[in-house]
């Protein structure tokens, strides 16, 4: 297996524009039935880090699908590499070691599914799934995983949800990619902007797209579906953005506009996930706050992590 040469830097990029742009998955193999990689409980590990928000989503839909006892978990250090990379430390609270390869960083995963990996210039990035009785990656890209997980509810393990119906696939998708580029990675885009208009640019279609959310809300639990809504995967892919936000991104990213406790529609949808059984204890407030603040030397130059906010979803 190899993975695609679409970018081969390092996590990120940034273009003479000054924007920020981010790097491609390399795996991109999926779990079928009948398939190389099948359906089978235990065959499959998923390495996290509770800081991120991508691969928060794949622990979030692990938890909501009951995949637990099938699925089996490892969580690096909140703490980044200097290069970008992640390490285990299972003496960190909250992270473990690897406990299926014996890697002491996300890097020996990734060479093992690819043997020239240390040699190149790429860095290893979360959440990646692996296939123990392949031993390499099926996959680090987190909206192709957590569709993948549907898949084993679909063949009868977990809880026999579903996050994907069929008949809302497609709105379910068109939400995802209405929300990705100015939303998911768009606190990314503001952060590491290089350029004042780089920064206003995508600032500006942040909270532009978080008003059209705001009301769109405003009769409705979920994203999509008639009605009420349903819960489906879209809301887990903007709920992990959202609830990094005022704890994170308004400082950090400078996305201060507004935070999402300003949204009262927004901020009852972060509460509604939460209140969610098993996703709670899914959101590491200490990983994903110190993470940020520390690693992010180029933002936060002697890395300072705040003591507030006193507000928000992380202080219940």
């Amino acid at each position: 297996m190899k993975p695609t040469d679409e970018q081969a830097g390092a996590w990120t990029e940034a273009f003479d524009s000054g924007k920020f742009v981010r790097k491609s998955s390399e795996f991109r193999d999926s779990i079928s039935k009948g398939g190389t990689f099948g359906v089978e409980s235990g065959r499959y590990h998923l390495y996290i880090s509770y800081a991120c928000p991508w691969a928060h989503r794949t622990l979030i839909t692990r938890n909501l699908l009951g995949l637990e006892q099938h699925i089996s978990v490892d969580v690096v250090d909140w703490r980044m590499n200097r290069d970008g990379s992640w390490s285990f430390n299972s003496e960190e609270e909250g992270a473990t070691a690897d406990t299926v390869n014996g890697e002491a960083t996300l890097e020996g995963i990734y060479n093992r599914a690819f043997e020239g990996w240390n040699k190149s210039r790429r860095i290893g990035t979360v959440p990646v799934l692996w296939d123990k009785k392949h031993a390499t990656i099926v996959n680090n890209e987190s909206r192709e995983i957590i569709r993948m997980f549907d898949q084993f509810s679909k063949e009868g393990l977990g809880n026999g949800t579903t996050l994907c119906p069929p008949e809302l696939m497609q709105e379910i998708d068109n939400m995802i990619d209405a929300n990705y580029e100015s939303v998911n990675n768009g606190v990314y885009k503001s952060g590491f902007a290089r350029t004042q208009e780089a920064y206003d640019e995508a600032v500006t279609a942040l909270f532009e797209r978080l008003d059209q959310l705001e009301a769109h809300l405003e009769e409705r639990d979920w994203l999509v579906g008639e009605d009420k809504g349903r819960l489906t995967e879209a809301d887990i892919c903007l709920f992990t953005t959202l609830v990094r936000f005022d704890l994170v991104y308004v400082v950090h990213f400078k996305c201060n506009l507004r935070r999402i406790i300003d949204y009262p529609n927004l901020q009852a949808f972060v509460e509604r996930v939460l209140d969610l059984p098993g996703i709670r204890e899914t959101c590491h407030w200490h990983h994903i706050k110190a993470h940020y603040f520390w690693s992010h030397q180029n933002i936060n130059t002697f890395r300072i992590i705040p003591l507030g906010p006193l507000e928000g979803a992380h202080t219940k």
